[in-house]
């Protein structure tokens, strides 16, 4: 799910879509309108679920989508290797889903866990 917002409208610490990955704006710097046209922005953010480092360059006026990001909790229902079988808490949808290095061993079966939705991508943020 998307929402279209003016690029002067964007904050630090938001959200962006680029290349259709979400991402989580770094730094918004503008410069000055010239002497034919409007104040251009580079936006510098970092991808949620990739972790690539992206920027792009627009006017201020223009439109960018902003992704709409769910934060959600699940309950660990099993582990095999790399994987984690998840139980949504509101919905009681299960999926499996990648477990990110920084939390492999920390998981445990039977526990709750908080993880984030958009785009039809979910990732782990916190045990």
């Amino acid at each position: 799910m998307k929402e279209l917002a003016e690029v002067r409208e964007l904050r630090v610490n938001r959200y962006i879509i680029i290349d259709d990955e979400p991402c989580k704006i770094v730094s918004i710097t503008t410069s000055k309108p010239g002497k034919h046209g409007d104040a251009k922005a580079r936006i510098e953010a970092i991808g949620v679920f990739d972790n690539q480092k992206r920027s792009v360059v627009y006017p201020v006026k223009h439109k960018v989508q902003i992704p709409i990001i769910n934060k959600r909790t699940a309950q660990v229902i099993s582990i095999s290797g790399d994987i984690a079988q998840l139980m949504d808490m509101e919905t009681y949808e299960t999926f499996e889903i990648e477990i990110p290095d920084e939390f492999k061993g920390k998981l445990q079966v039977g526990e709750e866990i908080q993880y984030i939705e958009a785009l039809g991508k979910r990732k782990i943020t916190r045990v």
